[in-house]
């Protein structure tokens, strides 16, 4: 056990030695009878403790008489002081006290009284030490928290982006223990991760797990405190240099690029594109531009995700086709460029389930890889600029847009799935006919390839 983990005051040590003493001493006289008639009250011993209460012995001689005490103390975390250091000399006096008053009890339990109580204030004062608190494993913490989320619906990504974070942070603790957490430990691991991680991964996931989860660990009487609630990391503003979307021209080349997308030609079936990569390569673009939507949101969609209700298309976002960050499902009117462009056809081919991954199972980390492997093949292009990312650059854009067409942010919002800003957006429905009549308003990309255009 770690030297000074449980720390006690000099008098409640000496106290619990006392009491330590006191207790094998009656055990002793419960189990052999000899003990008693020998008489244990050693007078010369009783001599020095009182020297030593005196101070007038050195601190080699109070090590001699009681350095084994303090050693053992030491050994279960109550202190880590040092011969020679002040606060040794101060506990030493503290434990020839509680020898003392305890060989006093001994005589006079010797005598047939165990009625004694300690008479020196350092004893008769001392409080007791409050009794030690059974661990709380942080693992079981977390598991927990993520399934009371669940309870209510909003656990979402959750258990995803934060495990690693608690298996890493247990794993820079060594130990389990959430009541053994300390803000000192806490931020030695926040800076030790600066080291690797950016301020702003540690700020908004790695320092916001643990808080988020502690602070649910003391409303439900877990824990005592939450000893994260002020552990933060300053997260430096981005310069930056450009609009975080794309702009039109931007959004053209990739809309043309996605457009006429052909795989690479193998004879290799372990290299072959699968054809469910290639359309959403070819469709995951456009869908993000008319929509705004996460491009995760649109590589888990699946054929039953879309119906027509008169001459509309209609594309339904649910959490049953794998993750929605806001957590519930909604219902998007397809633009009628994209119906245009033939995607309508391509999803009534389709087979049952899935559009962009193989499989009639649903899987989140399959629509996961689908996603990175369109940012991949996006950047491969040269065609996406410095600091705007091939995916989140269309959800700017289209707000953008929006705006600019003075559609309302309310609109905008439920189309693109993001949080009601106020109260009074919860009031009211967005309707469908909201929507399209929103959408109806996005103008076309004009993707035809003029006279030096490439």
């Amino acid at each position: 056990m770690t030297a000074g983990r449980y720390p006690l005051a000099p008098n409640q040590i000496a106290l619990r030695n006392y009491q330590a003493q006191l207790a094998f001493d009656e055990e002793l006289r419960n189990t052999d009878h000899r003990y008693a008639s020998f008489g244990y009250v050693d007078y010369d011993r009783a001599e020095k403790l009182r020297d030593g209460i005196a101070g007038r012995l050195a601190d080699s001689e109070l090590a001699a008489l009681v350095g084994n005490r303090i050693e053992r103390y030491r050994q279960l975390g109550n202190t880590t002081a040092e011969i020679g250091s002040i606060e040794w000399r101060t506990l030493a006096l503290a434990l020839c006290i509680s020898e003392y008053e305890f060989l006093a009890r001994v005589a006079e339990r010797d005598e047939g009284d165990f009625d004694g109580a300690p008479s020196h204030p350092l004893l008769s004062n001392a409080q007791q030490e409050p009794e030690p608190l059974s661990p709380v494993s942080l693992k079981a913490l977390f598991a927990d928290y993520v399934a009371a989320r669940k309870l209510v619906g909003k656990a979402n990504e959750i258990e995803r982006r934060w495990k690693p974070v608690f298996a890493d942070l247990r794993s820079f603790l060594g130990h389990d223990d959430a009541r053994r957490i300390t803000k000192q430990k806490l931020l030695e691991w926040r800076d030790r991760r600066l080291e690797t991680l950016s301020a702003k991964t540690i700020a908004d996931v790695y320092l916001a797990a643990v808080r988020s989860v502690l602070a649910w660990a003391v409303e439900n009487d877990w824990l005592e405190v939450n000893v994260a609630e002020k552990v933060r990391q300053v997260v430096p503003k981005k310069s930056l240099s450009r609009e975080k979307g794309f702009t039109l021209g931007e959004a053209v080349a990739i809309l043309r690029k996605a457009r006429d997308y052909t795989p690479r030609k193998t004879d290799n079936p372990r290299t072959t594109e699968a054809a469910q990569t290639t359309a959403a390569k070819r469709w995951a673009p456009v869908l993000c531009a008319f929509t705004g939507a996460r491009i995760t949101e649109i590589t888990q969609l699946r054929k039953q995700d879309f119906r027509k209700e008169g001459d509309a298309h209609i594309m339904r976002i649910t959490p049953d086709a794998g993750t929605v960050k806001a957590g519930g499902y909604r219902d998007v009117p397809v633009h009628s460029q994209i119906v245009e462009l033939g995607f309508m056809t391509f999803v009534q081919g389709a087979p049952e389930g899935p559009l962009f991954y193989a499989g009639p199972e649903i899987s989140v980390t399959a629509a996961r890889t689908v996603a990175g492997r369109v940012s991949q093949w996006l950047q491969s292009l040269d065609i996406i600029p410095a600091g705007v990312s091939p995916n989140h650059g269309w959800r700017h854009r289209f707000k953008t847009t929006g705006r600019e067409l003075e559609i309302s942010d309310r609109v905008l919002d439920a189309i693109q799935g993001h949080a009601g800003k106020t109260a009074g957006d919860n009031y009211g429905d967005v309707t469908i006919v909201a929507k399209k009549a929103a959408l109806d308003k996005f103008p076309r990309y004009d993707l035809s390839l003029k006279p030096g255009h490439k």
